[in-house]
């Protein structure tokens, strides 16, 4: 999709989607703009209407990463959609009109060479799928996701990736397994409405966590009530955490206990911000008593090693120097600067 390849032992792709109302083309732009500086790489706009449709144009104009559209329960504007400026669209055919508008819609996506994400959501699935099935289980998104994929491949149309989310990461993971079993097409993962920035971050790192290391998914979006600039920064950390993607420094810290010596929290707080913005995946580790922390610190990178009231620098599993408490974050900075040439 645009410059962007989807699959294929690609690296993950991080994507978000915009809550500005679309055709407020500055407001839309400032906010796509906000998410780059964050690390997105695709962004995704709401087309409810024709006044959003008009301002497609003008916002890929304006951004430079692939833009998708997203349409529900109208195939007229998804394929004047088509006609825009945009890589991708983003449609449920559960809810666009049926097989032949569905049909219609990827016949004209192939002519333009744009991609399509083919979503299956556990809220929106047939009525003859929900009976057969007993209500929106895994078993019923997949059966129905494969029965969408045979109008593309009648078509012969390859660019798609599918999704299958529900609000449960239990069902989404089933989901995306079954569906695995029985083909190879690209995975959109995500868990559907998952919730406030604090929950809906705990329930994507379980679900899409436990994708990620069975080898499942190749672009995720966390969906975060909220700024999405959450979504972005959550998502980073769920690829880190499982070893998919590295985008900086990863900080160790240990939980403290009535041993810690030193003010552990308000080291921790400062190294984040002291190392916010590098792109060089190092692991750093702050740990606050003699118990675990030199050894968490040899086997980091970088570390921080504390006693009462002072502490140690480590690099690379070697103690560089003893400095005051008050010096630690100073002394780690400088000698990761001397090291990394950051």
């Amino acid at each position: 999709m645009g410059n962007l390849i989807i699959g294929d032992g690609q690296p993950v792709a991080l994507q978000s989607m915009t809550n500005t109302p679309t055709h407020r083309v500055e407001e839309t732009v400032a906010q796509i703009q906000g998410l780059i500086e964050e690390g997105v790489e695709i962004i995704r706009v709401a087309v409810p209407d024709r006044e959003a449709l008009e301002a497609l144009d003008e916002i890929k104009e304006r951004v430079g990463i692939p833009l998708v559209a997203d349409i529900h329960f109208s195939h007229t504007l998804a394929l004047e959609a088509l006609e825009k400026r945009v890589d991708k669209l983003r449609i449920n055919p559960g809810n666009i009109g049926g097989r032949e508008k569905f049909a219609r819609i990827v016949s004209r996506a192939k002519e333009r060479r744009v991609a399509l994400r083919v979503g299956v959501n556990a809220g929106s699935l047939s009525r003859g799928a929900l009976d057969k099935w007993g209500g929106p289980t895994p078993e019923a998104m997949v059966e129905e996701a494969l029965s969408y994929l045979e109008v593309l491949e009648r078509a012969e149309f390859s660019r798609v990736v599918v999704s299958l989310k529900a609000a449960d990461a239990a069902a989404t993971i089933r989901a995306y397994q079954l569906f695995a079993e029985k083909t190879d097409w690209p995975l959109h993962i995500g868990i559907t409405e998952a919730g406030t920035p604090y929950k809906g971050t705990i329930k994507s790192a379980v679900g899409l966590g436990y994708l990620l290391l069975e080898g499942l998914g190749d672009t995720l979006r966390v969906s975060l009530s909220g700024d999405p600039r959450e979504e972005v920064r959550a998502a980073k950390e769920i690829l880190q955490a499982a070893g998919v993607r590295l985008f900086g420094p990863e900080i160790i810290s240990c939980p403290t206990c009535g041993r810690c010596g030193i003010d552990l929290l308000s080291l921790v707080i400062e190294v984040e911000a002291r190392l916010k913005g590098l792109k060089i995946p190092v692991k750093v580790a702050v740990m606050g008593c003699p118990v675990n922390g030199p050894g968490e610190a040899r086997q980091a990178d970088f570390g921080i090693a504390g006693g009462k009231g002072t502490g140690v620098i480590f690099k690379k599993g070697n103690v560089v120097k003893k400095v005051p408490e008050s010096e630690l974050v100073p002394a780690l900075i400088g000698i990761m600067r001397q090291t990394i040439n950051w």
